[in-house]
């Protein structure tokens, strides 16, 4: 399925991390702390250069990671040999390449997938019985695009000029339905980044039921 979606096109120029990151990770950071007894070991969807994968393994993490960006899995390799960070994608059988994991994460992926369906069945797929997926996307909801509207700045922040950019835009409903739909429970919402009706993204915890 590669092969008929052009997903390669993601640039990275560094290892770096991300203005996001800044965020999202004392948030997953605090959720993994609670998981540490699910054995250590994570899957990495959408592990971009590295540069999240980079910090939990620096936190005793085992992170094992796929990215379509070729410029992303080049950059992490050289900051990061020792990981196991290679190319891939949602779109790929991944649980038939990689095992299963006990935790899933997936942070401002997402949004950027042309099937989310698939996606999100790639993570449940990945996930031991019982594991527990941690994914992140932009928040949006009514007062937030109220707030973008009345400021004027809804066209760039929904812009569409950004080559392989944002391709969905989720809301807690929309994402708690996708997820639910695909076998799911347990899930719960935290808004980060800013006052909770402007987050600026959600993270999303659920869980693969045990049997």
């Amino acid at each position: 399925m590669t092969g008929a979606i052009d997903i390669s096109g993601y640039h990275y120029g560094s290892s770096a991390r991300g203005h996001a990151h800044a965020y999202l990770l004392p948030t997953v950071e605090a959720e993994l702390a609670h998981l540490r007894a699910a054995g250590g070991r994570l899957f990495d969807l959408g592990c971009g250069n590295g540069s999240v994968a980079g910090a939990l393994d620096q936190a005793g993490w085992q992170v094992v990671g796929v990215d379509p960006s070729a410029e992303g899995i080049i950059q992490a390799r050289k900051t990061w040999p020792h990981l196991r960070l290679e190319e891939g994608s949602a779109y790929d059988d991944l649980a038939d390449r990689y095992g299963r994991f006990p935790i899933v994460l997936s942070l401002e992926v997402v949004e950027h997938v042309y099937a989310p369906r698939l996606y999100a069945r790639t993570v449940f797929e990945l996930l031991e019985p019982g594991g527990t997926a941690i994914l992140s996307t932009p928040y949006h909801g009514y007062r937030k695009n109220l707030a973008l509207a009345l400021s004027g700045k809804m066209d760039r922040h929904f812009t569409a000029l950004w080559d392989h950019g944002h391709t969905k835009f989720w809301s807690i409903s929309t994402l708690n339905a996708l997820l639910t739909e695909v076998g799911f429970g347990d899930i719960r919402f935290r808004r980060v980044g800013g006052i909770p009706p402007l987050a600026k993204s959600i993270v999303a915890i659920a869980k693969r039921p045990s049997a």
